[in-house]
């Protein structure tokens, strides 16, 4: 690792002087890693805050990311679920943001911690309901004095997008994606934000919380995940606690423990920001430094635990639950930053990745189970190696098991071919060189490096380490370590689960939203004046080649001047409504090789080259996609052609993958979210709903796999173009398909398709769907005009205001003022075609005895919007800031010209929200309110538990009809 240093003279230093002063050069120490594709510089402030700089200019925007090295392992053992609970509260703002009078405020704030601290000791109901009650009156006065929201509209204010943030068992991360010209003012929100955070709205956050751990409860696979960490760490936080927490810790929450836990754990010395994007590191350091690197470094308790006991006899679990069933089991490893990690990963990799692994040849080619993986599951303190699979029917989760722990054997035997390892190694070349082509992807990989205490020199010397490691280390390793007795295994049974406990939610009075309101810090940062960025739209002419090849097919092009990787695409305007057989006969192209060449071959192959493929069918679109390193582009057009010219039938395939279909059906019926999508269709388009549009079981077991193959092979008969992101030139790209690419000089136009038009909602109608869940999910639809571009900017101001953000009007009204929800919002939606309707769609989870007061408020905002100027302008602002700092680059401009065309446009249609949006008063947006939107008559959906919602309540609304599982599904 290299050293080095910068030193800031005053003339740059006096330059920030809103945050930034300095009366002499000060130096600042970085280093640099050799052979480090992002450049990174790592510096440690004076306070221990760790900063990573990597710049990269391929849009003029920052992704930041400040990291925390406190997660859910961390929580007190009394009150779990407080780390995620506190990150909840980082979004509320300081002593300086957030509220309109500090000092009253505190006053209330500090009686609600009192009476929340006697709440949690109380065991006696009516007293705990008593207390709770003043909680709630001290609640509502001190949100009279609150700004709800403040934080988000200052990154609102900035231009932020992303703003979000996440808890872990080992860390919390914070993150915003912001301009490259408000690098300071984001400095100076964060720096205030993570030296005081006040806890206040507290109760209606929890409220969101409670809805959260709700949700959680129906999530049959984190619940499997829960207990695979109680097996496999029992004595450690992992497998003790859970990140959301126990339900009754989260009944009698502490606002002192979160006190504490931020004083504690939330210091510079345990932390990291990292940026990546459009900025000069030199001047980006001294911003960071004089906001951030103020903030007071503490001691840092070190976490400390006692080593978990080897697993010396299989660890079983079971797990109920509705959806489908599914068994994995997992070996345990050391941390992160060990050696065992590396071996997990590598030992992943051989198993299961997608194409050429043991699992992938084994099990899946074969169709021996639905379907089966592996993963690595790293955490800071030990890692695990976790191998899952899904039954067939009739098939028992021991015999998955059986055919998974075969798979391990092999690995014990050697018995997998010597080419393995490199090609793994080039693989995870490529997947480095695919994420590192976004800010995203950049500034993440830094910050696990991080939170997972791995210096950043061995991240970036990972692949070269993992690439010394031979076939025979392999084998030694997982003979040593994966035995057949030192295991946990996890029964994911379809049953259920009687032992579910709901946290309730108590009543609580709606706050105060003060949406016009502002502190004097969010006046001081729109004060601050930043260099404005102009922007750039797409010239559809200018920015894309076309080529017209022999055949009269046209490439659309773009050259990748970033790196050595191509992306290729044959787009063809069919799809399954043009023929229902078209996506089985998709389904069916996985399992087949060629006359020449076996199916597993070809996948071999294709992995060896570090190259993907894959054919898929939308509605009306077929995509096949080619991808990889470019020095193997014409090797893989070459087995992807020949594949698709020359299918080889296999009869018994298609009877498995038949039978496997048929199962997969079924399966949807016992999950809430599929259900949930077959009743949104159902509602939107009627009876024949588009979701019903597939093959019958009698079709089905009727096909005969040479009708499937001929499907397959017409597909490169019909018109179609070709989309190609590659660092060739044009030239050489026309030369290499021309050549390949198997496609007749006269090409058929596409059959017709089957139209489905979303229905008037000309009355209110109210459809109910049974799911016996804790959670009900709501949604209202409306079919509005026809696409009509006219109206394109006051709909994205509209949605801008109204419900599309956590600024919006139903985020605040939903979830800030009443805690219905954790997640609440409503769209005016765009079509993707311009002969499509624009439809208003609203949603909304929440607990099933809250059905009508959710339905209740939508309405009430739907018919009588409440108007913010503030808010207005902050939606105006920010959609503005955002086409003037976000650029349409790579492979993004061939997608945003084909949303275009969909649409019958021969521009980027944000030419005309930039130019319309800042014309546009608040008297517009209610104007399109009440033409499009208010007292709309509408369609009504609930997907939750008969049993718990009152089904003669929902008359109000409309007629009801409560429908079954086969008329949403249609089987």
């Amino acid at each position: 690792m290299k050293k080095h240093f910068t030193k800031i003279s005053l003339f740059v230093l006096l330059l920030f002087t809103t945050a930034i002063s300095a009366i002499a050069q000060k130096e600042y120490k970085y280093s640099t890693v050799e052979n480090d594709p992002l450049n990174a510089r790592i510096y440690t402030l004076d306070n221990g805050l760790q900063v990573y700089l990597t710049v990269y200019k391929d849009v003029p925007r920052i992704q930041t990311y400040i990291a925390v090295k406190v997660g859910s392992k961390h929580d007190p053992s009394e009150t779990t679920g407080l780390a995620h609970y506190f990150e909840h509260m980082m979004f509320k703002g300081t002593p300086n943001f957030g509220t309109l009078n500090w000092k009253e405020e505190k006053i209330l704030i500090d009686a609600i911690e009192q009476q929340f601290e006697i709440y949690r000791q109380e065991k006696d109901d009516d007293k705990r309901a008593e207390i709770y009650a003043v909680i709630d009156s001290l609640s509502y006065e001190a949100s009279k004095l609150a700004i709800p929201n403040e934080y988000d509209k200052l990154m609102k204010t900035i231009g932020s997008q992303g703003t979000n943030a996440g808890t872990a068992n080992d860390y919390t991360i914070y993150i915003e994606n912001i301009p490259s010209n408000q690098l300071e003012n984001w400095a100076i929100i964060q720096a205030d934000r993570f030296e005081n955070p006040v806890l206040r709205l507290f109760h209606t956050e929890l409220e969101t919380v409670y809805e959260e751990k709700n949700m959680s409860l129906t999530n049959d696979g984190r619940k499997a995940f829960e207990a695979m960490f109680q097996g496999l760490y029992p004595n450690h936080p992992y497998g003790t606690q859970t990140t959301l927490g126990e339900t009754e810790h989260l009944k009698n929450p502490s606002m002192k423990n979160i006190r504490e836990f931020f004083d504690k754990y939330y210091i510079p010395n345990n932390m990291a920001v990292v940026l990546s994007g459009d900025f000069n590191p030199d001047e980006a350091i001294v911003i960071i430094d004089n906001t951030l690197g103020k903030l007071k470094k503490k001691p840092l308790q070190e976490f400390k635990f006692e080593a978990e006991k080897p697993i010396t006899s299989v660890v079983k679990k079971d797990v109920l639950g509705l959806e489908a069933e599914n068994v994995r089991l997992a070996w345990r490893f050391d941390g992160a930053n060990s050696h065992d990690a590396t071996m997990v990963n590598l030992i992943s990799m051989m198993l299961y990745n997608g194409k050429a692994g043991l699992i992938d040849l084994n099990v899946n080619q074969q169709q021996l189970t639905m379907g089966s993986s592996a993963f690595p599951y790293v955490l800071g303190d030990y890692s695990s190696l976790v191998i899952a699979g899904t039954p067939k029917n009739n098939q028992s989760l021991d015999e998955v098991k059986e055919i998974l722990l075969e798979q391990i054997d092999k690995l014990k035997n050697g018995d997998f071919p010597d080419w393995m390892l490199e090609a793994a190694i080039n693989n995870l070349k490529l997947q480095e060189l695919k994420r590192f082509e976004s800010n995203q992807g950049r500034a993440m990989a830094i910050a696990r490096s991080f939170m997972n205490n791995i210096p950043w020199e061995k991240s970036v010397n990972y692949i070269d380490e993992i690439s010394k490691i031979t076939k025979q280390e392999l084998v030694s390793f997982v003979n040593k370590n994966i035995k057949d007795n030192n295991y946990v295994i996890v029964y994911k049974r379809q049953q259920k689960d009687d032992n579910i406990v709901k946290v309730n939610k108590p009543a609580i009075t709606p706050i105060h939203i003060n949406r016009d309101s502002e502190s004097d810090f969010m006046k001081k940062i729109k004060s601050n004046k930043v260099e404005p960025l102009k922007p750039v739209f797409v010239n559809y002419k200018k920015d894309i080649t076309r080529i017209k090849m022999k055949n009269k097919i046209e490439i659309l092009y773009t050259q990748n001047k970033e790196n050595n990787t191509f992306n290729l695409y044959y787009l063809f305007k069919f799809g399954n409504y043009s023929n229902k057989k078209l996506d089985l006969a998709i389904e069916y192209l996985p399992y087949l090789g060629t006359s020449k060449m076996s199916v597993e071959e070809f996948n071999q192959e294709m992995y060896k080259l570090a190259c993907n493929f894959s054919v898929s069918a939308g509605n009306d679109e077929v995509w096949v996609s080619i991808s990889g390193l470019s020095e193997n582009m014409e090797k893989a057009i070459t087995l992807v052609e020949n594949l698709l010219s020359d299918p080889k039938a296999d009869p018994k395939a298609l009877e498995n993958l038949i039978d496997d279909i048929l199962k997969s059906r079924n399966d949807s019926k016992a999950n809430q979210r599929s259900n949930f999508s077959a009743l949104v269709s159902y509602g939107t388009y009627g009876e024949n709903s588009p979701y019903k549009y597939m093959l019958s079981e009698e079709e089905l077991r009727n096909i005969k796999a040479e009708e499937l193959i001929e499907i397959i092979k017409d597909i490169n008969t019909y018109e179609h173009t070709i989309l190609c992101y590659s660092p060739e030139n044009p030239n050489a790209v026309k030369a290499k398909i021309e050549k390949l690419h198997k496609a007749p000089k006269k090409l058929k136009k596409p059959a017709e398709s089957a139209k489905f038009t979303p229905l008037e909602t000309n009355k209110n109608q109210v459809f109910f769907a049974n799911y016996d869940a804790k959670q009900a999910y709501l949604q209202t639809i409306v079919r509005s005009i026809k696409y009509d571009k006219s109206i394109i900017p006051i709909v994205t101001l509209y949605n801008s205001y109204f419900g599309g953000s956590m600024n919006a009007i139903v985020f605040q009204e939903l979830r800030e003022k009443r805690g219905l929800a954790y997640t609440a919002q409503s769209n005016f939606t765009t079509p993707r075609k311009g002969d499509e309707h624009h439809m208003i769609n609203s949603f909304i989870a929440t607990q099933n005895d809250k059905v009508n007061e959710a339905f209740d408020a939508f309405n009430d905002l739907f018919d009588d919007m409440p108007i913010s100027e503030t808010s207005f302008q902050l939606a105006k602002e920010s959609i503005i800031t955002g086409i003037e700092t976000n650029r349409v680059t790579k492979m993004s401009i061939i997608w945003n010209y084909l949303a275009a065309q969909r649409r019958g446009l021969n521009y980027d249609i944000r030419k005309d929200i930039y130019n319309k949006v800042p014309s546009l008063s608040i008297e517009d947006v209610k104007n399109f309110n009440n033409s499009y939107v208010k007292n709309r008559t509408k369609t009504y959906l609930i997907l939750g538990n008969e049993d718990e919602i009152d089904i003669k309540l929902l008359e109000k609304y409309g007629k009801v009809k409560k429908l079954s599982s086969e008329e949403i599904f249609g089987y």
